[in-house]
């Protein structure tokens, strides 16, 4: 995998991003309906549950933003991690670091890690809706939601960074497929957090 700035995409040709969130629209869109049916801004006890899950989310996420060969791909990487977040936003609540996730872990290596990573930033640029909502609760960007918060160059301009680099990266048909199916890994695995969440709710 190498960085090629020189390369230009005609306009009727669909970016490595657009492909993904193509690809991806029904798993992205099961995962927002079933967050929102746990209703995490109901009440702190339900965000809670909400910020458990995002918890085991970023832990399994947490190597591959510190992965040498991915900060060099994506310079600055290493510095988009939520996961220390969201452990402070558990420390605001007075809430303890949950357990385990399970056996399902990201990848240690190969280019599925980009598809983990695509999820990952993508749920970021949508945090601004989720951050008004936890208003109501008395968190905000600076407590207990500090996770959902933007960087500090502005939401919109870090994901845009985020995209040049993904798309500006040179992979082979082979690894255009495996990076694919990482998103699609990476989604499936908040769907199983989201079930076993349910199951304990019940």
């Amino acid at each position: 995998m190498t960085t090629d700035t020189a390369t230009r995409l005609t306009q009727d040709q669909p970016t490595r991003l657009e492909r993904i969130k193509a690809n991806t629209r029904d798993d992205h869109q099961q995962i927002d309906d079933m967050v929102m049916a746990m209703k995490p801004f109901d009440n702190r006890d339900n965000y809670g549950r909400f910020l458990g899950l995002q918890y085991c989310f970023h832990a399994v996420m947490k190597p591959l933003y510190h992965a040498d060969d991915l900060n060099a791909l994506i310079p600055g990487l290493s510095d988009r991690s939520r996961f220390d977040s969201v452990c402070a936003d558990l420390g605001d609540l007075g809430l303890p670091l949950p357990g385990d996730p399970g056996a399902i872990a990201a990848p240690h290596s190969g280019p599925a890690r980009l598809g983990w990573l695509y999820v990952c930033e993508g749920s970021n640029l949508g945090a601004a809706f989720l951050l008004k909502a936890a208003v109501k609760l008395g968190l905000d960007d600076g407590f207990g939601a500090r996770h959902l918060g933007a960087h500090d160059d502005g939401r919109g301009k870090h994901w845009r960074q985020f995209v040049q680099q993904l798309n500006g990266l040179v992979l082979n048909p082979d690894d255009e497929i495996v990076l694919q199916q990482g998103a699609h890994d990476a989604f499936d695995f908040f769907h199983n957090l989201l079930i076993m969440d349910r199951k304990v709710a019940a």
